[in-house]
């Protein structure tokens, strides 16, 4: 995922920011007994109140208070929170980057660029629904002398399904956490949400959490549609998703930590829908004709869009097929010299650097792996590394296709088109699949391409997937374990639908039919 997209220049403004360190429980800030220090990559460490059970029981017992109010709200009401939300992130634009880059070591650059992603996706859910089509308003008049049996009048129409838990990410701290798309499309669709805070960037997130604020208090929202629960124990996150007040879960991260809240999800008395990203490897299959005529550009490329951004990015290429033979050794031996030209660069967290360094361990420690580029990775900087195995042990030893997060390459070589085929087939669901093809690649791109529309939600020709443009037609999902939804996005406008449900009217008089239907 790429930070800098619908992103429009803007001054930063001057304004400084000391975390306070409490939560946000329904336009209230709320100290806790036990406090965390945060562990910035550089800057002053501070301090902040850990989440407790009590404290998710009233955000949610608010956040249904304010459904009642919110969730009938108009359109254009939404619409104007969600701007008024953009405004005060931008108001805020100097202070984010400061304790963005703190907390993170991410490059002000790069957060600039995904403020800008962020304060684009919540403008562009306002258009969207303003324009109305996500209500899939449906209408079946009444027969009243069909036979053998009349035909009642029915109306469609999608409604928001209440208040929803989102979990912010490690490796965005801004648009994929407490404002960011999973929040901005349930705020969209009419539904109140409970942020659970990373701690990997609290700070960031209690800045963000008061532009929130302060859009509630100039729009007159129902301070209960937004709570932000810093840090806590895994408590808090299981009294999260297992809150009977709580109808959806929005999760970035861990497939270990996804699937063990996904499992709680579906647990619960009433199950309710986990829409996790778990993990992806987001293979890339470089075909013949394309490795012969630009392999030595194609081996560059891959290594940038590797270790960009330390390679913290879920759709970073971790795999590349090729078809064995001196073009293989061409691309491989300019990746080689390309990532040997890449230095340190900060990991988000400590943990995330030594999960880095153990995966590389497991790599190392194969005797179907031969490395090709090593380097040793110390503290919390992460240097790149580059292995190599064959199709056919690639798909005797499943540990080789699990995603290590960090820049870290494998080539598989393998024989022919059909063995390629055979190891597209023996894949994991994923959120991207790449095809790198010249004309002449055509009739095998054919074949790999119906494979690879079962194993990812979106395909690539001719590009790199680290770039997630947010629009009407992507799709960032993908089957299990990429997500836990296959027919789910987590970036788009479509991504609406996961905090929608339809609802049928049958024969309503005009006086109760829903505003939204007609407008």
């Amino acid at each position: 995922m790429q930070a800098p997209l619908l992103f429009t220049e803007q001054k930063e403004t001057e304004m400084s920011f000391t975390p306070h360190g409490k939560h946000l429980i329904a336009g209230e800030w709320v100290s806790g007994e036990s406090r965390f220090t945060s562990e910035p990559a550089h800057g002053s460490a501070y301090e902040f109140s850990v989440g407790t059970v009590d404290l998710v029981n009233r955000a949610a017992l608010a956040a249904e208070e304010a459904f009642w109010s919110y969730g009938w709200a108009s359109r254009e009401d939404r619409a104007t929170f969600l701007e008024t939300i953009a405004d005060e992130i931008e108001a805020r634009a100097e202070a984010i980057t400061e304790i963005g880059s703190s907390e993170t070591g991410l490059p002000a650059a790069r957060l600039q660029g995904e403020r800008g992603r962020t304060t684009g996706q919540l403008r562009l859910f306002a258009a969207h629904i303003r324009k109305g089509d996500y209500l899939d308003r449906r209408h079946d008049a009444a027969l009243p002398d069909r036979q053998p049996l009349p035909r009642p009048d029915l109306k469609l129409l999608e409604r928001p399904i209440g208040p929803v838990a989102v979990f912010g990410a490690s490796n965005f701290p801004l648009a994929f956490s407490t404002a960011g798309g999973d929040t901005a499309a349930a705020l969209a669709a009419g539904c109140p949400v409970v942020v659970k805070g990373h701690s990997a960037h609290p700070g960031t997130g209690e800045i963000i959490a008061e532009a929130v604020h302060a859009a509630i208090a100039k729009c007159g929202v129902h301070p209960g549609v937004f709570s932000l629960i810093q840090g806590g124990r895994r408590d808090v996150g299981t009294a999260l998703v297992q809150h009977p007040l709580i109808r959806a879960v929005g999760f970035t991260g861990s497939l270990a930590g996804g699937r063990a809240l996904f499992d709680l999800c579906a647990q619960r008395p009433e199950p309710i829908p986990f829409f996790g990203e778990l993990g992806s490897v987001n293979p890339m299959f470089i075909l013949p004709e394309a490795a012969k005529a630009r392999a030595e550009a194609l081996g560059q490329a891959w290594a940038g869009s590797l270790t960009m951004g330390a390679g913290q990015f879920c759709t970073n290429p971790g795999i590349a097929v090729v078809i064995d033979g001196p073009d293989a050794d061409r691309l491989i031996a300019a990746t080689k010299e390309a990532l040997a030209k890449i230095g340190p660069q900060p990991m988000l967290t400590p943990g995330i650097a030594q999960a880095y360094q153990d995966g590389q361990a497991r790599l190392r420690g194969r005797n179907s792996v031969k490395a090709v580029f090593e380097s040793t990775s110390e503290g919390r900087n992460a240097l790149p590394n580059l292995y190599e195995t064959s199709g056919a042990e690639f798909l005797a030893d499943h540990a080789l296709s699990e995603e290590v997060f960090g820049p870290l390459g494998l080539v598989v070589r393998v024989g022919s088109a059909d063995e390629m085929q055979r190891l597209a087939l023996g894949f994991e669901g994923q959120l991207t699949a790449t095809i790198h093809m010249d004309a002449g690649d055509t009739p095998a791109a054919q074949r790999l391409l119906p494979v690879l529309e079962r194993k990812a939600g979106r395909v690539l020709v001719n590009g790199f997937p680290t770039g997630v443009e947010v629009a009407d037609a992507m799709v960032h999902g993908g089957p299990y374990p990429a997500s836990t939804n296959f027919g789910a996005t987590s970036v788009g406008t479509l991504s609406i639908r996961r905090f929608l449900r339809p609802v049928s009217y049958q024969n309503l008089p005009e006086a109760l039919v829903p505003a939204d239907f007609n407008a």
